[in-house]
C-alpha cells in the first residue's frame, strides 16, 4: 500500500484567536494615543460655557430692558434662580452677577475678573458693560491647554 501523506497549510482555529487577541490588546493601548478625545471634549465643554455666558447676559439684558433698569450703573434683576446684579442692565462680572445667571457645572471655576476655566490654559473670558452705550461681551476662548 502505498499512503501520500498530504500536507495541510494554513493557520488553526486557536491561531487565529491568538492574533485577535493581541491586535484588540493593541488598539486598547494604543487607541487612545492616536486619538485624543478628551481634549475634543473639554474644547467642545468650554465653547459651551462661551455660550451660556453670551446667552445669559442677553436674558439678563432683556429682563432689564422689561424693568427699565438697563441704564443703571448698577441694579438687581430677579430671575426664576434668584437675584442677579447687574451694571448697565448686563450680570455683573462677580459670583452675585453672571455666577448667579448661570448654571454651570463644578468643574468650571470662575475666578476674580470672572475667568471661567476648566484648566490653565483652558478658559473663556466674560467682559461686563462699560457704559450705557457698551455691552457685555464674551471673549474667544483659549483652548491651547484643553
Amino acid at each position: 500500500m502505498n499512503k501520500s501523506l498530504s500536507r495541510v497549510s494554513g493557520f488553526t482555529l486557536i491561531e487565529l484567536i491568538v492574533v485577535i487577541v493581541i491586535l484588540g490588546i493593541m488598539a486598547a493601548i494604543a487607541g487612545p494615543k492616536f486619538i485624543n478625545l478628551q481634549s475634543d471634549a473639554r474644547i467642545s465643554v468650554i465653547r459651551g460655557v462661551e455660550g451660556s455666558l453670551r446667552s445669559a447676559a442677553t436674558l439678563v439684558y432683556s429682563k432689564a430692558l422689561i424693568d427699565g433698569t438697563e441704564t443703571a450703573a448698577t441694579g438687581t434683576v430677579t430671575t426664576a434662580s434668584g437675584d442677579v446684579d447687574t451694571v448697565f442692565g448686563y450680570p455683573a462680572a462677580s459670583a452675585t452677577g453672571i455666577d448667579a445667571a448661570l448654571d454651570l457645572s463644578a468643574d468650571i471655576t470662575p475666578s476674580g475678573a470672572r475667568v471661567f476655566s476648566l484648566r490653565t490654559d483652558c478658559t473663556v473670558t466674560y467682559n461686563p458693560a462699560t457704559s450705557a452705550t457698551v455691552g457685555a461681551t464674551v471673549d474667544t476662548p483659549v483652548t491651547t491647554g484643553c
